[in-house]
């Protein structure tokens, strides 16, 4: 399976973004799915996770109440709705694949990653 992450960009603080991670190769539909993110210098951070029907949702408190992860298996994509944009929301944002249907926060346990999209909050 490949990982496609889309919808980064520079938005002001305040601001929304809508992230999408398309999926190709095979069917995501039976493992969970998850965002990281990476900041210069900074080792990359769990952000959420889903699982694998997507009736289960894990948050980092960093982001909880502000963010929200979903997805559509029919389409074989993941999305992550992020608003109250804060700077140190800044980062390069991953979506990843698990290898099991449960959510999980160690990206340890993420066996495929995409590529990245920048998400970049001016104050």
């Amino acid at each position: 399976v490949q990982l496609q992450a889309s919808g980064g960009g520079l938005v002001q603080a305040g601001g929304s973004l809508r992230l999408s991670c398309a999926a190709s190769g095979r069917t995501i539909s039976y493992y969970a799915m998850g965002w990281f993110r990476q900041a210069p210098g900074k080792e990359r951070q769990f952000v959420a996770a889903i699982n694998w029907r997507g009736s289960s949702t894990y948050y980092a408190n960093s982001v909880k109440g502000r963010f929200t992860i979903s997805r559509d298996n029919a389409k074989n994509t993941m999305y992550l709705q992020m608003n109250s944009l804060k700077p140190e929301d800044t980062a390069e944002y991953y979506c990843a694949s698990h290898h099991r249907p449960d959510y999980d926060t160690d990206p340890g346990e993420y066996h495929v990653w995409g590529q990245g999209t920048q998400v970049t909050v001016s104050s």
